[in-house]
């Protein structure tokens, strides 16, 4: 910590939050400019994965992305071959996406470079200490969810 930050900063964890966020974001995102890629591609690839094919809205809501972002991120998979858009047979107004074989394998690389991106951001931190800031943060997150 720079010795010259106000003691009144350094002591407020909203403040520790944001300066350590800004830090993580930068190495997320050299991390997936590395593999070709953005953190949208890796969350939608994520909830494809683990969820399977579905509409565009629900895969904004699931990976917390803005639904005008997933349809420029699902542009840019779906060029990539890593995504696949075919009509909602219940509702042709709606687009079905599903990821592809070439997408899986992307997901994969990609979770192997934001693996090394966390533990670049964590490398101070035990497990253990891992383990009690993801529940701490998850906690937050579903407080201010509600």
């Amino acid at each position: 910590m720079d010795e010259q930050t106000p003691t009144a900063l350094t002591q407020l964890p909203s403040w520790l939050l944001t300066q350590n966020a800004a830090y993580a974001q930068r190495i997320v995102t050299e991390s997936f400019a590395a593999g070709g890629a953005r953190a949208y591609h890796f969350r939608l690839l994520a909830t494809l994965v683990e969820f399977g094919p579905a509409s565009q809205a629900t895969l904004g809501r699931r990976s917390s992305i803005d639904r005008s972002d997933v349809v420029a991120a699902l542009n840019e998979l779906e060029a990539d071959g890593y995504v696949e858009r075919s009509p909602d047979p219940a509702d042709g107004r709606r687009n079905i996406i599903t990821i592809t074989t070439a997408g899986k394998r992307q997901y994969k690389k990609l979770s192997t470079l934001i693996g090394k991106a966390q533990e670049e951001i964590f490398a101070p931190l035990s497990a253990t200490d891992r383990a009690r800031l993801t529940t701490i943060l998850g906690k937050l997150r579903t407080y201010h969810q509600e």
